[in-house]
């Protein structure tokens, strides 16, 4: 999969906030006493990797986790700053969920705080749904000829 890259000052931005606010979903970031109850969630329902990333944004001051919750249950998460500086993700929603726009209330309010933290640019490593960030935030592919950051990283064996 492809590294993007997402201009943090464009236009598109504000068009993106603009549909992110019609969500009726409450985005805010990981409370510390929730650390362990997110990352176990992300674990359960994606992947111990992404578990890890979400531990290690947790951990920063401010919290660089979002979460969506609707009628007081978790249904998706967004990270900044995990796995490098400036890299938006992992992010998340849970499977029964997906399609009612919670994952882009995410993706809004993440490159939001990314911007008043003074990033330029957000960095979408080993994007799954390019169409999904190109069409959103008129995110483009960085050309490399490698995996990126994420080349030779210890994985899981499935069984």
């Amino acid at each position: 999969m492809a590294d993007l890259l997402v201009g943090l000052y464009s236009d598109k931005l504000a068009e993106l906030k603009e549909k992110a606010e019609r969500v009726p979903v409450t985005i805010r970031p990981v409370l510390a006493p929730e650390a362990q109850l997110v990352a176990n969630w992300v674990g359960e329902h994606f992947s111990a990797n992404w578990a890890s990333e979400v531990t290690i944004a947790i951990t920063r001051q401010p919290s660089a986790c979002l979460i969506a919750i609707e009628n007081g249950e978790l249904v998706g998460f967004a990270c900044y700053d995990a796995t490098a500086r400036g890299f938006f993700g992992p992010t998340g929603v849970h499977p029964d969920r997906q399609g009612k726009g919670f994952g882009l209330a995410l993706f809004s309010a993440t490159l939001q705080t990314m911007k008043t933290l003074g990033h330029a640019y957000a960095f979408i490593g080993d994007a799954g749904p390019v169409d999904f960030y190109a069409k959103a935030a008129d995110a483009i592919e960085i050309p490399a000829k490698d995996k990126g950051i994420y080349q030779g990283m210890l994985r899981a064996k499935r069984t």
